[in-house]
């Protein structure tokens, strides 16, 4: 695989030889990709096959017969098989480490449309609100963790993720705080001495298609973002931790009095 990439400039944009287009959702691409990424007209005076349909998003090679690793990861109903690590964990602890008590948990699976829709859907409603008096008159309502920050955050793991490694994105929810990790640390021109004003990205398709769906933005705002809807919350500020191996993002909790 290591060969085979090299002569790419990203493993997203690779071609799978072991994938093949009959596993493609090829519903899902007609009537909720195809439109938000091609103008409506372009399509009406497109008459093309949909392996150069595919192709032109980078979902697929002409050269080689085959999709990319994007278009399985992005299309393929299961790509389990050939992505094992291609899923989100979540569990949530009763208490500050990994030896307390589970309370509740659950895997995110299947492409990654299904899967952003599922986490979507799951984080809605998910998080504690409660009215703080900012003054005699005024009250404020308060998060015990915003829930923009934290999807913010996830969708930065969904995007950078290294998709190479047998690990899942790792969604844990202590007492005090949320930990998101993701395998694969900072990539190309990235570092611990200019995150995040400095952006590289490992998979520039895969962030692509998530923009084209709504999930991310295409300009690096994602911990920006994440860090002003902590401020507006009265939240702590979120720290990262850099490895070669990993990326995490650490969500303090709101103390909520």
């Amino acid at each position: 695989m290591e060969r085979r990439s090299s002569n790419f400039p990203t493993f997203d944009v690779t071609p799978c030889p072991e994938g093949h287009i009959e596993r493609f959702d090829l519903e899902t691409f007609r009537q909720v990709y195809r439109p938000a990424a091609v103008a409506p007209e372009v399509i009406e005076e497109n008459h093309r096959s949909l392996e150069e349909q595919l192709a032109a998003l980078r979902f697929y090679s002409l050269k080689r017969t085959c999709p990319t690793n994007a278009g399985m990861l992005v299309f393929a109903i299961d790509p389990l098989d050939l992505f094992p690590g291609a899923k989100l964990q979540f569990v949530q602890f009763d208490g500050l480490d990994l030896a307390d008590e589970v309370i509740s948990e659950k895997v995110f699976t299947g492409n990654l449309i299904t899967l952003l829709a599922e986490l979507d859907i799951f984080l809605k409603g998910r998080f504690t609100q409660k009215p703080v008096p900012i003054s005699d008159l005024r009250e404020q309502l308060i998060y015990d963790f915003p829930p923009e920050a934290v999807r913010e955050l996830l969708m930065n793991a969904i995007a950078h993720r290294d998709y190479q490694s047998t690990s899942p994105i790792r969604l844990y929810q202590f007492a005090d705080r949320i930990e998101i990790q993701n395998p694969g640390g900072l990539y190309g021109d990235a570092s611990p001495e200019n995150f995040p004003k400095v952006n590289a990205y490992r998979n520039p398709v895969i962030t692509e298609a998530m923009h084209v769906l709504g999930y991310v933005n295409r300009f690096g705002r994602g911990i920006a973002r994440a860090r002003r809807a902590l401020v507006e919350n009265g939240s702590a500020e979120p720290s990262f931790d850099f490895e070669s191996s990993h990326f995490l993002a650490t969500i303090p909790k709101h103390p909520l009095r």
